[in-house]
């Protein structure tokens, strides 16, 4: 067992400071949030990567400040709500920005409410930084409002319609509308919810580099079928919500790419010669030209196709296959030659490749046993590719750079943990955001070389609030499975542990293809609620089975379509190893999970029954063919295809074998993870006439928060816990 070095910050030298020091109180975590860290928010470089700009909050309200890359220093403000009213009247507490083109226009998001996981509307005003000019957007909220790269324009979303809105010459100038709109039937310039969730993304549409075209998804979902809930709210009725969400196997909207001709304002579609299912990303290059992503409906093939400027005649540009399915990312960086580098699994672990016009292969820059997580970019200028790796530990994300035949890697952030950077235009400077199991966020600004120029976010407040409670420290622990795979794990051990005494334990499980819940990254949420457990005398632990992220294709793909079979294989053994250590009390191992990971406790107090003890499952999927066709279908095929795959490992056809405890959490308007899961679960636990414990959050979604609900939400597990553990 492997265990981690106690940061300074851990360690005690007096019995007296030791007697100030207090456990770790659920207030502490879920209701005062006392150990989220600190971060910088809105950073934006600036054109040319001389200087960057973050959101700063005043006495007077928000406030946007310009920084040096060079020197890290403050160059004063940008502009500031409280200048706004002045010159104004009008107060504008803006939560986001944006820069027009020559950084002479800002664009101001206010009242930003979301919609679902990544989409929002805000009230939009346009802010003249020469003049002082404010001018609003248009009535109403919009979304994903965008300026032009070269005019006074500003294309956004409203009503499932694009807009764009000119303000060459005058306020509120001119308004152009294109696109077919329809509320649960067309949608241009957004996306639909499935395409939102699964592909993660929700801008729908891209200005072309010259600000001449706009290239946009028209979605069509008449053919999708409408899933409906109740909202309850404080009516005397309660409301009915509908919208469209395609479940495995069922229809899915039909998408098109369309370009609008600024010149001719004129939309035309973009003709794709094949056949597909779904267009995951477009993307423009430096020269204009328009490349669309598809693939097929399995998720297996993925081709780029060029459309050249000026064309809406599509021409295959690259191809690649899997096996089993390709996970889409946002790692694609044309160059001026035409040639792209890009990631890949065609190896068996994400890589870096350079490929060229033709879709042929020039160079595998990066190689090894190992994954690639992130792709920065491309200078051009010194041939450097900037990236993420897990490349010395799947556990932790280390920034590299190498050049584009592959020599010269150097390893640009220094900290063992998790390293992520964000670099400035031209990257010559990037800020790394750094943090590990017990050291919250640290931010840093570096040259291109890695060289720190200053220290930007430190959170030693955090840290010094830290040192005043019993922590114990996150030890990580390898756990042998029976066919001889090692497992990657944490642990959290009572502050006052004992070896020759036996406690009970606590598994969290997560588990989905890809995940990670075994990092060595700074938590503020779930890992304090752990370490208030831990002074309650419980052992919590954390095991990521196969099926998980960050150990190449194979380790992942093992559970292609039969999800839940390796993964509460992985789990139940790895109870029995925990439950053979001498300190840990075998009758009293428990397992929790939220979403996936209630999938994976539903299973484990079923099928894994002679081993768990409880189990608590929140918003829990209960069988695969209730959820959406784009993530189930990627790694289960259809239920037509594969009907063996959805329910050998449903919880519901597994509820006979449930003895222990039981507890079933579920808001009752989860857009995403529907609670038709949980509904059909109790039916079956009902015939069963098997006894369980549930709560349900009215109107509230997958994320179940708002108001007092994740504190009352921790409060009921932990008195779970408690009694049954």
């Amino acid at each position: 067992m492997k265990k981690l070095l106690i940061p300074a910050l851990f360690l005690l030298a007096a019995p007296f400071v030791q007697a100030q020091k207090k456990n770790v109180r659920l207030d502490d975590v879920w209701r005062t949030y006392s150990f989220f860290p600190r971060s910088t928010a809105g950073l934006n470089s600036m054109q040319g990567g001389k200087y960057y700009t973050a959101l700063t909050q005043s006495d007077n309200g928000p406030t946007i400040e310009k920084f040096s890359y060079k020197t890290g220093k403050s160059k004063g403000l940008i502009i500031s709500s409280k200048a706004i009213k002045e010159q104004t009247g009008k107060n504008i507490p803006f939560d986001q920005y944006a820069f027009g083109p020559e950084e002479k226009m800002l664009l101001l998001a206010t009242e930003t409410e979301g919609i679902y996981r990544h989409s929002s509307k805000s009230h939009y005003y346009l802010y003249d930084l020469e003049t002082g000019e404010l001018d609003s957007l248009g009535p109403g909220k919009q979304q994903l409002a965008s300026f032009s790269p070269t005019r006074k324009q500003v294309a956004y979303v409203a009503n499932n319609k694009m807009y764009i809105r000119s303000f060459e010459g005058k306020a509120n100038g001119t308004e152009t509308t294109f696109g077919k709109g329809e509320d649960d039937a067309f949608i241009a310039g957004a996306v639909d919810w499935v395409y939102e969730e699964e592909f993660s993304f929700h801008k729908g549409f891209e200005w072309s580099p010259d600000g001449e075209y706009i290239a946009f998804y028209q979605f069509d979902e008449r053919a999708v079928p409408l899933f409906s809930m109740d909202l309850y709210g404080q009516a005397l009725y309660p409301s009915e919500y509908e919208f469209k969400y395609p479940k495995a196997g069922e229809p899915n909207s039909a998408v098109h790419i369309y370009v609008f001709d600024l010149a001719r304002q004129e939309a035309v579609k973009v003709n794709i010669p094949e056949d597909y299912e779904y267009i995951p990303r477009i993307k423009y290059t430096p020269q204009g030209d328009l490349i669309i992503f598809t693939m097929n409906r399995h998720q297996s093939a993925l081709r780029l196709w060029k459309v050249a400027k000026g064309s809406v005649e599509a021409r295959l540009m690259y191809t690649e296959t899997a096996p089993d399915y390709i996970e889409i990312t946002d790692d694609l960086s044309f160059l001026k030659d035409g040639s792209f580098v890009y990631t890949s699994e065609m190896s068996g672990f994400r890589h870096v490749y350079h490929i060229g016009s033709n879709g042929k292969i020039i160079k595998q820059i990066t190689t090894g046993d190992w994954e690639v997580t992130e792709l920065y970019g491309v200078d051009e200028r010194t041939g450097l590719v900037f990236y993420q790796a897990a490349e010395e530990s799947p556990l932790e994300r280390a920034v590299y750079r190498i050049k584009l035949d592959g020599s010269g890697k150097k390893k640009l952030s220094t900290l063992p943990g998790w390293n992520a950077a964000q670099f400035s235009d031209g990257f010559s400077f990037f800020i790394n955001t750094y943090s590990s199991t017990n050291t919250p966020v640290l931010e840093t600004l570096h040259d291109q070389n890695g060289k720190l120029i200053r220290t930007l976010v430190d959170n030693n407040k955090l840290k010094e609030r830290l040192r005043g409670f019993h922590l114990s420290e996150k030890e990580f622990i390898k756990v042998p499975t029976e066919e001889g795979t090692t497992l990657n794990g944490w642990m959290i051990r009572p502050q006052d542990f004992d070896p020759t005494k036996t406690y009970p334990v606590l598994m969290f499980v997560y588990g989905g293809p890809g995940s990670q819940t075994v990092k060595n990254q700074y938590d503020g949420g779930n890992a304090f609620w752990y370490q208030m457990l831990a002074s309650r005398g419980y052992i919590v632990v954390s095991v990521d089975n196969r099926g998980t992220g960050a150990r190449g294709r194979d380790f992942r793909t093992l559970t292609y379509q039969q999800l839940g079979k390796y993964e509460i294989r992985d789990q139940i053994n790895a109870a029995k190893w925990l439950g053979d250590q001498s300190y840990v009390d075998a009758s009293r191992i428990g397992i929790w999970g939220w979403s996936y990971g209630g999938y994976m406790s539903s299973l484990g107090i079923t099928k894994g029954a002679d081993v768990f003890k409880m189990a608590m499952a929140v918003a829990p999927v209960t069988n695969w063919r209730f959820y959406d066709t784009i993530y189930t279908e990627r790694y289960m095929r259809t239920p037509r295809e594969n009907a063996n795959g959805y329910d050998d490992n449903s919880p519901i056809n597994h509820v006979d074998k449930l003895e222990g405890k039981y507890l079933l959490i579920h808001g009752s308007a989860d857009d995403n993870v529907h609670f038709q899961n949980t509904t059909r679960m109790i039916s079956a636990l009902v015939e069963a006439n098997k006894q369980f414990d549930l709560f349900v959050y009215p109107d509230k979604n997958h994320g179940i928060y708002g108001g007092n609900t994740r504190f009352h939400l921790y409060t009921k597990m932990t008195d779970f816990v408690t009694e049954n553990l």
